[in-house]
């Protein structure tokens, strides 16, 4: 009866949109549109309603067609056309995208097959002898998350394929592991000077040196320092609040990791672990795979920026195309896996045949997720976002200087929120920024910064970015059940974040406003503390 409600209701919004649409077509044309508000529309409908029906497919195809309605002004052919030909089929040819699509079929190929070899099981056993707790579990998931800094996608996947065993088997909920992974992810790189994060900050800069000034940002990068910060004191205080305290309430005292009833993965776990039956695995079997996995990918990075050409290592890794790196490294850890499976005689070549569709059955959900954010992006990007959001900025440069960091901070939250990507917001707003500020002026570093920072929470929150899309699939947790748990843990970072860079737009220092930013995050969590364990208590009664 619920789930019939809950169609009900998606027909109904949907319907009541694009009635709406229509009945604005009265008003608005293709010129009228361009370079307006109007060009954050579409996104903001998506994100609405996913969040509202918690049906994502549906909710971002909806955005994606009323980004075309407006771009084509209402005509029946040229909304067909545009969100097709510019918006679909586009997205799906641009070999950056496709190349991300391959890894991330490699990826769920290669983490079939450790699952079928027994090598996730065999390390669950394993760490369940050294780490004792929940908390060990989650402070180890924390750890490797901010070694694997070389990639956020990279990071996503791995992460949650060697930690899951190891938090399903503390009582973890899926959620929590998902807001781990998603934490330790866009905020672990974009503080990484080697990382495909560090390179796309730096192709937006013209005439500086681009690394030099993204390692000058990273003091003043407060909502990714405060998350690092949030999640440790989190973790190590016991404390949860808003949709993750049930979540994790479930998890700790039910044994149940996902709560709603919606649990696509679930099956797949359940079919692998049948296949695996009688299969002994052993720790190297996983250990192994991710090592090589790492080795290769940092091998493909390096070698897109022309490292193995007589590029500099430095200089490699920020002309390093990250799509071309990981399907290469990633093809090269997939084969070098199979042979270590062939030569142990773990697994049969039929068997690790086998891997690839189901690897790729793994994946469908996010590749689908995926091909409608990129393509809602293309429709952003065609109705004129970027040019409409380069003159609020610049209006607002000159009459609120000190102000600008904190004002920069909200603007790139909000369109990396709606956009769903980061690297998009920095094309936006550090151009704006480099040309608002001199060189020698400290306020272009924080305000780069808040720029880069903003991005990274916009993303963090978003429904419909790739990262948190990936860090779904790499725990595999339901998508919304990821976005709704972690909504609140991000609006608080930010909201510490937003006052510290009103304090650093202020002593223009990071060596005052972050300490500032971390006592307030451990205030706010005590905070939370003393309001949720009443409560917590009372549900354990």
């Amino acid at each position: 009866m619920e789930k019939k409600n809950s169609v009900v209701l998606t027909c109904i919004i949907i319907t009541g949109v694009i009635v709406a649409l229509v009945a604005a077509a009265a008003t608005t044309t293709a010129e009228t549109v361009t370079a307006t508000y109007w060009s954050l529309v579409p996104p903001v409908i998506a994100i609405v309603l996913a969040l509202v029906t918690k049906e994502v497919y549906s909710s971002l195809f909806v955005g994606v067609l009323s980004g075309a309605l407006l771009y084509s002004g209402f005509s029946f052919e040229g909304t067909v056309l545009h969100l097709f030909n510019d918006g679909i089929i586009m997205v799906l040819s641009d070999s950056y995208n496709v190349g991300i699509l391959i890894f991330l079929v490699i990826l769920g190929t290669l983490v079939c097959m450790m699952n079928k070899a027994g090598g996730s099981a065999a390390f669950g056993q394993w760490t369940s002898k050294h780490i004792k707790s929940r908390v060990g579990a989650q402070i180890m998931t924390i750890l490797l998350g901010m070694l694997i800094f070389i990639d956020d996608y990279f990071n996503c996947l791995t992460v949650g394929s060697v930690m899951r065993p190891v938090t399903d088997e503390h009582n973890v909920s899926r959620a929590k592991l998902a807001y781990l992974i998603d934490a330790t992810a866009a905020p672990v790189c974009i503080i990484a000077p080697i990382s495909s994060w560090a390179a796309a900050v730096s192709g937006f800069i013209e005439g500086e040196n681009g690394i030099l000034l993204f390692v000058r940002t990273i003091p003043y990068n407060f909502y990714a320092l405060l998350t690092l910060v949030m999640m440790f004191t989190l973790v190590m205080m016991k404390v949860d609040y808003g949709p993750m305290a049930l979540h994790e309430h479930n998890a700790e005292t039910k044994g149940d990791l996902y709560t709603t009833p919606d649990r696509p993965y679930a099956n797949i776990e359940g079919e692998a672990s049948k296949k695996s039956g009688g299969t002994k695995g052993e720790v190297s079997d996983l250990v192994f795979p991710v090592i090589s996995l790492v080795f290769f990918c940092v091998i493909g990075m390096l070698y897109s920026g022309g490292f193995f050409s007589g590029t500099g290592f430095v200089d490699a890794f920020a002309g390093s195309d990250a799509s071309i790196g990981l399907v290469l490294g990633s093809s090269f850890g997939l084969i070098v896996t199979g042979a270590l499976y062939l030569i142990r005689k773990t697994l049969t070549f039929s068997e690790i045949m086998d891997c690839l569709p189901e690897g790729f059955k793994a994946m469908t959900a996010p590749i689908l997720i995926l091909t409608f954010a990129w393509s809602l992006k293309a429709m952003t990007d065609s109705l004129g976002a970027k040019e409409f959001v380069s003159v609020i900025v610049e209006s607002s440069a000159g009459s609120f200087i000190n102000l600008l960091p904190a004002i920069i901070f909200i603007i790139a939250c909000f369109i990396s929120f709606a956009t769903g990507t980061s690297w998009g917001t920095f094309g936006i707003l550090i151009p704006i920024v480099l040309e608002v500020f001199e060189p020698s002026d400290p306020m272009m570093i924080i305000s780069m910064s808040a720029c880069m920072a903003g991005a990274v929470c916009g993303d963090h929150c978003s429904p419909i970015s790739d990262t948190t899309i990936m860090s779904s699939a790499g725990a595999q947790c339901n998508h919304l059940n990821h976005v709704s748990t972690q909504l609140p843990y991000a609006i608080s970072a930010a909201a510490v974040s937003f006052v510290t860079y009103l304090i650093a737009g202020i002593v223009k220092t990071a060596w005052i406003a972050l300490p500032v930013g971390i006592v307030l995050m451990i205030i706010f969590i005590f905070a939370m503390k003393k309001l949720y364990m009443p409560v917590q208590k009372n549900a354990n009664a």
